[in-house]
């Protein structure tokens, strides 16, 4: 996730130097190569919840965590969770993986990493020769349209959002005030997620797309920090989480304050398979 971000914020970096159209086809086609690559999101083909203790994983049937036919040993090796540490056991060799990191157990053209949501660890497998990467047939966009890029008011008022995610587990998270804009002629807000002062600003939201030309569990959109009282809003690169794709991801959903009661026809489509 970390390096998809990356991605769309050196590319929004650029906006406004000019060239926006063609910026933002580069910025389209860099979001797509970010999927496509290895170890992108559409190589997530698993996502299997530990026990404390030992969790054997593998091709056999019988192991807590049964890995694709033909892709590795059918007694590849263990995890151990034991007090909130997740320590890979293989060949004799232990290693320790922290969670939410970019720690990971290469197996051929496996990538097990270990994620942890609401107190819980699961061991998130990527697969280089997934189906969904064999077989994604590419994104779909509206058509550039600069009337969705809006510059917003910015009004900073710390306040804390509760952000629900797919598994129905919930966090607080800071939010350093919100955006306030104009379109349709109603006065909107959108309320970003930021961790620290001077981080991009992140949007999760929803509009009258969702569910019908846009995936339903609603889109992201990062911006740079404000300056001057001001923030980007470019809702051509409003794209799609990772659960509009793979079943095996935890992505957060809009907090109720971010459910806009207007269309907004612009950024990423819901997609087709």
């Amino acid at each position: 996730m970390a390096r998809v971000c990356s991605l769309l914020l050196a590319a929004t970096a650029l906006a406004g130097s000019g060239g926006w159209l063609a910026e933002l086809q580069q910025w389209r086609e860099r979001r797509e190569t970010s999927l496509k690559a290895d170890g992108g999101w559409l190589t997530v083909a698993g996502l299997s919840w530990l026990r404390e203790g030992a969790n054997t994983f593998g091709t056999a049937a019988d192991n807590a965590i049964v890995l694709p036919e033909g892709s590795a040993p059918a007694r590849a090796g263990t995890f151990e969770l034991r007090a909130g540490q997740v320590t890979a056991l293989v060949d004799g060799r232990r290693r320790v993986l922290r969670p939410d990191s970019d720690d990971a157990l290469s197996l051929g053209r496996l990538q097990l990493s270990v994620i942890r949501r609401g107190g819980r660890y699961a061991i998130r497998l990527r697969d280089n020769e997934s189906a969904l990467r064999r077989e994604f047939k590419g994104l779909r966009w509206f058509p550039p349209d600069e009337h969705y890029r809006i510059t917003a008011r910015f009004v900073a008022q710390p306040r804390t959002l509760r952000i629900v995610n797919v598994l129905g587990q919930s966090e607080e998270r800071r939010s350093p005030g919100y955006a306030e804009f104009t379109l349709e002629n109603r006065t909107l807000r959108l309320y970003p997620v930021a961790d620290r002062p001077g981080d991009p600003l992140f949007f999760i939201f929803r509009d009258r797309t969702s569910g019908r030309e846009t995936y339903g569990g609603g889109r992201f959109l990062y911006t740079e920090p404000p300056r001057n009282g001001a923030v980007t809003l470019d809702f051509n690169r409003a794209y799609n989480p990772p659960c509009a794709f793979t079943p095996y991801s935890t992505c957060p959903l809009p907090p109720k304050e971010n459910r806009l009661p207007v269309r907004i026809p612009a950024g990423e489509q819901a997609y087709r398979p």
